[in-house]
């Protein structure tokens, strides 16, 4: 199921992904304002002089001047004055929605209305209106006006006015309405201040949903109608232009494949200004720079320079602490609003622009795709580590191309999210595949642990790749122990005492095939079948399990002293147990053996015969131990001593058969090279028929090797019925067991 898993939840980890970029969530807005923030702050925009200054009400035009508001005829001379230098539009980033403070209306007010004060009243109402001077100087001046939009509950509208609109729109393609952001009231200049001026703008500039600012409406919507920005009207009075041309989906030029994805240009005089499908423009920040500051009380200085102010667009705003209109930028916590709009109108007149390309969005979604897919047959196929590399490659060149196309083109091009996904994706494929991995160490220990040792399962859960299931044809060498004589053995015990023989037998040779690195095939009663070189490769299996034997040797004997010693405590007569052991070695199809409800892994071949053959005949022999040739040839270091030449049962081809006396330690002294060429020499007389002669040599080996006494004693009965009755012509020396003996 794991298997499965590791393709699935990775595919559906994408494909969750993939919804979540195709709806955009606040989240992964936020993800990729946080890409594009750090970008600006890594490489923002250089500050190059435009036709654009802020006469700045600061701290110091407020000591000189006053605090505020300023009355407005203070005011009107301050427009006057940037009228009189030649300034290309004066734009009043401040909203006058109430009359001045100071106006004879407002004066009068505050007297009592009783007769006493009726001449003095008639003496205020004859001064002059503070609100019309300014309209008057508005008027005298390419000026332009702000008002604000808002969101009012509904029924909640304050007085029913609407922005005056000083400048026509056309549009090519949609409409235009359906995409500008919307609002149900407003907050509007005096009627006589819009009047007068030749612009009348929005201020609103709608922060993120973390209160920062990165684009800035050219248009906005109020009822059906639409309005320009305060930017958008001061670089249009400033160019003489009389409309606005807005190009949208469905254009001639834009690929909007039947749907209405939005707004795309802005058409203002000679400028053309990329936007987002809202009518927005991308603040490219540059933060905040002195240079476009003019203070106001500098202005109105009579040795003020007026080439500091002529052609270019004024903007009245505030930077003074209590007044500021703070805005948070990319670069800037707090920065003045009058500097946003600033901003904005410098990127319009130098053409610099930062831009999510129409095509942008397809192809983060097709890189996404693409990514994800790629990362996901990679861990599967290769392995976490090398898709770690994959993936971290991948990202690192996402991540530069990115780079690279704000660096050079202003293009706004995420890399996170694609980035982030991966590593979601990355991880949760890894920990399938860290759990399948331990899902087939278990099913490795589960399958092996019965029949090799520790060691050699922890060395396959290590390295799963050296096990070949399935079945192959490798070379093995394999060993049958049983117990001699076990049926009579069996007879004399009551059940819980047989299984306690048995277990007690079967735990430590057990324990000793696999030290010495064989696999326990399986258990036929007092029967141990085991093998060499699978499922692990040894190259030396034959030595291996020649030492196995003899190790199960020495263990025998230990485990009679002990059971007999425990007759002797609990007063019975002691039972001491024989073995007989038959190795051989072949090629044989080793692998998973079974159906598909139940296997185990097991040998199959006619090696596998012959070794269950050869345990037969250690009792024929009176030998615990029967090696066949092929064994015996690949250990020639060991004291082996060879018993006879057998034709096996379902075998025409005689093989030689041997025992083993002991290692190279034995084979290399002086009693085992006699007791060798005695035994030699009594061979080749059986054999030549040579009967006297094989009589003298089988005493010598009898001095020389009491343990092979058993053999030594059925050759002497082989001996003297040949010497009795001689065999036939046809006699090749080969002995043909017909029955098992056990």
């Amino acid at each position: 199921m794991i298997g499965r898993l590791d393709w699935i939840v990775p595919g559906l980890l994408l494909l969750l992904a993939l919804l979540l970029r195709v709806n955009e969530p606040a989240l992964v807005e936020q993800l990729r304002n946080l890409v594009f923030d750090s970008y600006q702050r890594l490489a923002p925009r250089a500050y190059e002089p435009q036709p654009v200054r802020i006469v700045d009400i600061d701290e110091e035009s407020l000591k000189r001047l006053g605090q505020w508001p300023w009355p407005r005829d203070r005011l009107a001379r301050l427009v006057d004055r940037l009228g009189e230098m030649d300034a290309a539009a004066v734009v009043l980033d401040i909203l006058l929605a109430e009359p001045d403070r100071l106006a004879p209306e407002n004066l009068a007010a505050l007297w009592p209305d009783r007769p006493e004060f009726a001449p003095l009243q008639a003496e205020i109402a004859a001064l002059p209106d503070p609100d019309a001077a300014l309209a008057d100087s508005l008027a005298r001046t390419p000026a332009v006006t702000a008002f604000v939009l808002i969101d009012r509950p509904s029924g909640a509208r304050a007085d029913g006015r609407t922005p005056a609109i000083k400048a026509g729109f056309s549009h090519a393609g949609d409409d235009p309405r359906l995409f500008a952001p919307r609002f149900t009231d407003a907050t509007v200049a005096l009627p006589s201040l819009e009047a007068a001026a030749r612009g009348n703008g929005s201020v609103n500039a709608i922060p993120d949903a973390d209160g920062t600012i990165r684009r800035v409406p050219l248009l906005v919507r109020l009822g059906d109608r639409l309005y320009p920005s305060l930017a958008a009207e001061a670089l249009r009075v400033a160019q003489g232009a009389g409309s606005y041309m807005i190009k949208a989906s469905g254009a001639s030029g834009e690929r909007s494949f039947g749907e209405a994805t939005g707004i795309t240009h802005l058409r203002i005089g000679a400028a053309v200004v990329p936007t987002d499908a809202r009518g927005r423009i991308l603040l490219y920040d540059s933060g905040s720079v002195a240079a476009r500051f003019l203070p106001a009380w500098r202005v109105l200085e009579p040795d003020f320079d007026p080439a500091a102010v002529a052609g270019r667009i004024a903007l009245i705003g505030t930077s003074a602490e209590g007044l500021k209109d703070v805005r948070t930028t990319p670069l800037d916590p707090v920065m003045a609003g009058v500097e946003v709009h600033a901003q904005i109108l410098e990127q319009m007149l130098s053409g610099v622009y930062l831009q999510r390309p129409d095509w942008a969005t397809g192809a983060e979604l097709l890189h996404l795709t693409l990514f994800g897919i790629v990362l996901i047959v990679f861990i599967r196929r290769v392995g976490a580590l090398l898709s770690a590399l994959v993936a971290a490659s991948a990202i690192v060149i996402a991540v530069s191309l990115s780079w690279a196309a704000f660096a050079r083109h202003g293009w706004l091009l995420d890399p996170l999210f694609a980035s982030l996904v991966a590593l979601l994706v990355y991880l949760s494929g890894s920990l399938l595949g860290y759990l399948r991995t331990e899902r087939e160490k278990w099913q490795v220990r589960g399958a092996f642990g019965r029949y090799l040792s520790p060691v050699l399962v922890e060395e396959l859960t290590r390295h799963p790749e050296r096990l070949t299931l399935g079945g192959e044809m490798r070379e093995l060498t394999l060993m049958f122990c049983d117990i001699r004589g076990f049926t009579n053995i069996a007879e004399g015990l009551d059940p819980q005492a047989l299984t306690r023989l048995i277990n007690g037998f079967l735990t430590p040779m057990t324990g000793v095939i696999q030290d010495k690195g064989g696999t326990i095939d399986k258990y036929i009663g007092d029967c141990i079948m085991a093998f060499w070189n699978a499922p692990l490769t040894d190259a030396d299996h034959a030595r291996s399990a020649i030492r196995a034997a003899l190790a199960m040797r020495a263990e025998l004997q230990r485990l009679n002293e002990l059971w007999d010693a425990e007759a002797m405590r609990e007063g019975r007569a002691p039972r001491r147990i024989a073995i007989g052991i038959g190795i051989n070695t072949g090629f044989c199809c080793v692998g998973n053996m079974g159906s598909e409800q139940r296997f185990d892994y097991s040998v199959l071949g006619d090696a596998v015969n012959v070794a269950s053959r050869l345990e037969s005949l250690s009792g024929t022999y009176g030998v615990d131990l029967v090696i066949g040739e092929r064994t015996a040839e690949q250990v020639p270091e060991m004291a082996l001593i060879e018993i006879d030449q057998v034709r096996v049962k379902g075998r025409a081809t005689p093989i030689a058969i041997y025992t083993a006396l002991g290692d190279a330690d034995l084979r290399d002294s002086e009693l085992f090279r006699e007791l060798a060429g005695a035994h030699g020499a009594m061979l080749a007389a059986y054999r030549r028929q040579d009967w006297p002669e094989a009589a003298r040599a089988l005493t010598a080996c009898r001095a020389l090797g009491e343990i092979l006494a058993p053999l030594y004693e059925l050759y002497e009965r082989r001996i003297a019925a040949f010497s009795a009755t001689p065999p036939t012509k046809e006699w090749d020396g080969v002995f043909a067991p017909t029955t098992k003996t056990g």
